[in-house]
């Protein structure tokens, strides 16, 4: 992954050959299919009035109906879902699994073949609710939804760690970090990292939580031993 890594996040060409490469090595190779149509985006362009934008297309053309690379735990919408925030500001295309935040395009950056992606929480308060900066490219945050729904399937080879300070140590030390760019772009202090370790791929969400997924179970187990601590799902 970490010769994959570079090429990912230069540009759009670059991630999806990442994430091609990477479901043929971590989940299972992009297949026909696996997209949505021309005419599943046509009808949806013609159905919101505008055009999609680049990123956005080929994503959807690519790996949109593949669940377990966008649907694990939150929502990429189907063609036929997407639509525009009551306030008239964004083009909305995922959710919280539990409707605690929408992730969106701002509709003056629809004109751009790769625009910024932007996250707005669902408050009780709605006029504090903001859309906030997420990420700098829509490329980018495919690269992040096929990560983040990949470590975050069901299984025996997954598993979840509430981390405190010695656990993050002993990731940082026994793990190599992703070059991923921080975000999101409004918490720069207290960014979400990647780390990859012999076959495990890790997601440290500022250290509050530390997602894990391996190739195998044995894989799993070897990350439990190095870094000790109350996985949830380790019965050994």
């Amino acid at each position: 992954m970490l010769r994959l890594w570079p090429r990912g996040v230069e540009g759009r060409s670059g991630a999806w050959s990442f994430i091609r490469d990477f479901s043929t090595h971590w989940a299972s190779a992009l297949q026909i299919g696996d997209g949505w149509t021309e005419a599943d985006l046509a009808a949806a362009e013609e159905r919101l009035g505008f055009q999609l934008p680049a990123a956005l297309r080929k994503a959807y053309l690519l790996f949109g109906r593949r669940r377990d690379l966008t649907s694990n735990h939150d929502v990429l919408l189907s063609p036929a879902e997407l639509y525009v925030d009551d306030v008239k500001e964004a083009l909305v295309f995922r959710h919280e699994n539990q409707g605690a935040a929408s992730w969106g395009i701002l509709l003056d950056s629809l004109h751009d073949d790769d625009p910024a992606v932007f996250v707005r929480a669902d408050l009780a308060d709605k006029s504090a609710e903001r859309w906030e900066g997420w990420l700098e490219r829509l490329s980018l945050c495919f690269i992040e939804i096929v990560l983040s729904e990949y470590v975050q399937a069901d299984g025996e080879s997954c598993d979840f760690l509430d981390p405190d300070h010695d656990s993050i140590e002993l990731l940082e030390q026994n793990c190599v970090q992703l070059p991923f760019p921080a975000y999101p772009l409004c918490e720069e202090e207290h960014p979400t990292r990647w780390f990859l370790g012999q076959d495990v791929l890790l997601r440290d969400d500022d250290g509050t939580a530390v997602l894990a997924r391996a190739r195998t179970p044995e894989d799993l187990d070897r990350v439990r031993d190095l870094i000790p601590g109350d996985w949830l799902n380790d019965y050994r």
